[in-house]
C-alpha cells in the first residue's frame, strides 16, 4: 500500500474510532483475518483471534447501550477517554514501518480526527435525547452502525476515497457541533416561564 493509501486507512480508522470503535475494529479485523483485506503496518494485529473476540463482545454491549436514551450519552461520556486515544493509536499503528516522525504526526492527527467524530456523535445524541420518544434514538444508532461498517469497508478497499470522505465528514461535523452547541445553550438559557403559555393579566 502506498503512502496516500496508508493515510487513508489511518485517518479512516481514527474517524471510525470516534464513532463506533468496536464495530470498526471488528469489521477491519474480520477482513484482515480472512484475507479479504491487507491492513498496513501494525494494524494487522486487528486480525488476531483475541482482538476479534474482545471487539465482538464489546460491540454487542455497545449495540444495546447505544440505543437506550440517557444510557447512550453516559456511554459516550465514558468513551471520551477511550475512543480518542484509540483513534490516535490506530492511526499511528498504520505507519508501523515508517519513520518515527511520521508516526507521531499520524498519532496527533488521528487523535484530533477521533475527537472530532466523537464530539459530533455525542452532541448529536444530546440533541436527539431531548425528544421524549425513543425511536429517533434507535434509528440514529442503527444509521451509525450501518455507516461504520460501510466506511470500514471503504477504508479497507478504497483508502484514498475514504480519506476524502473523512475530510468532508470532519468539516461537516465541526459545522454541526457549532450549530448544535448554540441550540443547546439556547435551550438551557430559557427560564421556567418560557416553558408555559403566557397568561393574560388584563382585567375584564
Amino acid at each position: 500500500m502506498d503512502g496516500l493509501g496508508t493515510w487513508g486507512v489511518a485517518m479512516g480508522a481514527a474517524w471510525l474510532s470516534g464513532l463506533k470503535l468496536y464495530a470498526s475494529i471488528l469489521t477491519l479485523g474480520l477482513l484482515q483475518r480472512f484475507g479479504l483485506a491487507h491492513l498496513p503496518g501494525d494494524l494487522r494485529i486487528l486480525g488476531e483471534g483475541w482482538v476479534i473476540a474482545v471487539a465482538g463482545v464489546l460491540f454487542l454491549v455497545e449495540f444495546v447501550a447505544d440505543k437506550i436514551p440517557a444510557v447512550d450519552s453516559a456511554w459516550d461520556a465514558v468513551h471520551t477517554f477511550i475512543r480518542v486515544p484509540a483513534g490516535a493509536v490506530l492511526a499511528a499503528a498504520a505507519f508501523g514501518h515508517f519513520d518515527s516522525r511520521v508516526r507521531l504526526l499520524a498519532f496527533l492527527l488521528g487523535g484530533g480526527i477521533a475527537l472530532a467524530s466523537h464530539g459530533t456523535k455525542a452532541a448529536t445524541r444530546l440533541a436527539v435525547n431531548a425528544s421524549p420518544e425513543p425511536f429517533s434514538n434507535i434509528a440514529l444508532s442503527a444509521v451509525e452502525d450501518t455507516g461504520s461498517v460501510g466506511l470500514s469497508l471503504l477504508v479497507a478497499f478504497h483508502p484514498v476515497l475514504a480519506l476524502v470522505v473523512v475530510v468532508l465528514l470532519v468539516v461537516i461535523g465541526v459545522l454541526m457541533v457549532r450549530k448544535l452547541a448554540r441550540g443547546i445553550r439556547g435551550l438551557f438559557r430559557r427560564t421556567p416561564r418560557d416553558w408555559h403559555p403566557r397568561v393574560s393579566t388584563r382585567s375584564k
